[in-house]
């Protein structure tokens, strides 16, 4: 936390992330890596600490690309210095991406509200399927904002995902196609609110959505889940039959706080159900150039997870929050928007290395 002096030439400012329940003291210097044990993890502390040096004028400096090639684990504390001034301004380019196979199932999960999740699994979607590839959304949330923002009402669906995990209804009986060419959703409707109690004493209550996807798993490029702002079980559902995850984060304070949670049981899942699983990307979002914050949290993030991090940065906008009051993703609502571009710019980052198949 920031204190009241730390603006003041040669004060430092930490910023330190931490899980509510888990103590901590300002003397300690380290925290060790989670453990799984059976099945549950032993929780420790994310901290991010950053020093930093209060420049004349107030103005920020750049940030520090990232040299290391593998990420700090989750849990770790570690201190990252602010960027010189001779360093490079520009975001660091992540390295040439390893090819992998289509299809390709990812869920974007965070369980922090208001991140992005559903405007990045919508506007992903939508640019992904405008690079030609066939791509199917998988609305897990059961506010069915995804459902909304591609121009779907809930009254006038037929099938449900609710239909997919309770009643074992076959994906492609729900599928509905949007106004977006190759771009198609599974619809979420209020009855899935209820999914969560109901797959408490349900039978292999975890896979459910995986086996019904690997039945349409081949119709389609990429499958995009968008999961619930929760750890509950329909999250757990959507990581179980995820092949990599996304993670949006907010550029702001508290978007930070349960990242390393959230970390950890990915780590749980992928020890216990998915042992493929596996976090391919952060995505920043919300991004205010006009802000200081926005550039330390974009400057924490890619030190702390070095070429995990995207280097397209989605800005906040208005055009990106107007587009689904008209059932439209943005690059169609507004397809030349500073959102539009970005969007379009990280689906060519997702997208990079794919191995298209043949036939």
């Amino acid at each position: 936390m920031a204190t009241h002096d730390a603006d003041r030439p040669g004060r430092r400012r930490w910023f330190r992330l931490r899980e509510p329940d888990v103590a901590s003291s300002d003397d300690q210097s380290q925290q060790d890596a989670p453990e799984i044990q059976g099945d549950r993890m032993t929780p420790n502390n994310l901290d991010l600490a950053t020093e930093t040096t209060s420049q004349p004028g107030g103005h920020a400096r750049p940030p520090q690309s990232s040299t290391s090639a593998d990420p700090a684990l989750p849990g770790d504390d570690i201190r990252i210095e602010r960027a010189g001034p001779d360093e490079a301004t520009a975001a660091p380019e992540r390295p040439e991406p390893e090819q992998f196979p289509l299809p390709r199932v990812i869920a974007i999960a965070n369980q922090k509200g208001g991140v992005g999740k559903t405007t990045t699994a919508v506007n992903l979607g939508a640019s992904l399927a405008e690079l030609g590839h066939r791509v199917l959304v998988i609305d897990l949330d059961p506010q069915g904002n995804a459902t909304t923002g591609l121009g779907l009402s809930h009254r006038n669906v037929e099938g449900s995902v609710y239909d997919v995990i309770m009643n074992d209804t076959p994906v492609d009986d729900c599928v509905e196609p949007t106004t977006v060419r190759n771009l198609f959703v599974v619809p979420a409707t209020i009855d899935l609110a209820g999914a969560e109690i109901e797959l408490v004493p349900a039978f292999s209550r975890e896979l459910k959505l995986r086996r019904a996807i690997e039945v349409v798993r081949d119709d389609y490029d990429f499958i995009l889940i968008d999961c619930p702002p929760s750890l509950g079980l329909l999250t757990v559902n959507g990581l179980a039959a995820a092949d990599d995850v996304i993670v949006p984060i907010q550029c702001e304070y508290y978007a930070l706080e349960g990242l390393g949670q959230l970390l950890r049981n990915v780590s749980l899942v992928k020890s216990n159900l998915n042992p493929t699983l596996d976090v391919r990307g952060i995505v920043l979002t919300m991004y205010d150039a006009r802000t200081k914050l926005a550039e330390q949290v974009e400057r924490e993030v890619r030190n702390h997870f070095g070429p995990k991090v995207y280097r397209t940065v989605v800005p906040r906008t208005v055009r990106i929050s107007e587009a689904p009051s008209y059932g439209q993703p943005v690059i169609v609502f507004d397809s030349t928007s500073r959102g539009a571009v970005a969007y379009r710019e990280l689906a060519k980052e997702v997208s990079r290395g794919a191995t298209r198949r043949s036939g």
